[in-house]
């Protein structure tokens, strides 16, 4: 039975990505899914390597009862593109860096995660970083999720 390899990218990874990557993980707990879904987040830039969550998005998280145990930023490697199914960019920056970063290696999927919410009309999750709007990112990235967790359990039921 594979497993399907989920990778999200922001800039730093301590904002978005870590956050759509703990609430992703709970999602496939909740689902019963852990054993068939792996998840982890990366960032770009190598501001923050070593680091955990920024404060903003932990003290969302803690308030949503979302653990964010053991999470540590990383850099994107060229590599994470023969390692990964699919790779979420949080934004329309970082999908073209991701690309310059792993090129044409490995069969990863890269799409922008606001592509799972067409309806919404926006092309980037905004960075809290910069607009310290942690809400409104949970919101999109909890839906967000909820559609990526739909996608996939479509393509394991297909296997």
């Amino acid at each position: 039975m594979k497993t399907y390899r989920v990778l999200f990218v922001c800039l730093g990874n301590i904002c978005r990505s870590p956050m759509a990557e703990a609430v992703f993980r709970k999602k496939t707990v909740d689902a019963g899914l852990a054993d068939r879904i792996a998840v982890d987040s990366a960032g770009t830039g190598d501001w923050h390597i070593g680091r955990p969550p920024h404060e903003g998005t932990r003290r969302l998280l803690d308030r949503h009862g979302i653990s964010y145990e053991g999470l540590r930023a990383r850099q994107l490697r060229p590599d994470d593109g023969d390692r990964w199914d699919l790779i979420v960019a949080m934004d329309s920056r970082n999908e073209r860096n991701i690309r310059g970063i792993i090129g044409d290696r490995g069969g990863s999927e890269v799409i922008r995660f606001m592509s799972l919410l067409p309806e919404r009309g926006i092309a980037d999750v905004p960075d809290p970083y910069y607009t310290g709007n942690f809400e409104e990112v949970y919101e999109l990235v909890e839906a967000g999720c909820e559609r990526l967790l739909e996608r996939i359990k479509r393509e394991l039921a297909a296997e």
